[in-house]
């Protein structure tokens, strides 16, 4: 059931956008509870994404990236 903080930290960024299984939430939990530098990454990483979702950000999509390039490889 222990894991590494390493991969503490990618189970963390995976439960951030709900890709995370149920076990390895589990595991991070157990994981936080035991190790305070973990469980201070998982309360910034979670700021960090309720600040991004508050601020509404959106990204191009792939039609637009592809836009982007087009007329950036024009302008070289």
């Amino acid at each position: 059931m222990k894991i590494s903080c390493e991969e503490a930290a990618t189970i963390c960024n995976k439960s951030q956008y709900k890709e995370a299984g149920f076990w390895q939430v589990m595991k991070l939990r157990f994981h936080i509870f035991t190790c305070k530098t973990c469980a201070k990454f998982t309360k910034q990483n979670q700021m960090l994404t309720t600040l991004c979702d508050k601020a509404n950000l959106n990204s191009l999509s792939e039609s637009e990236k592809e836009t982007m390039k087009k007329d950036l490889k024009k302008h070289l």
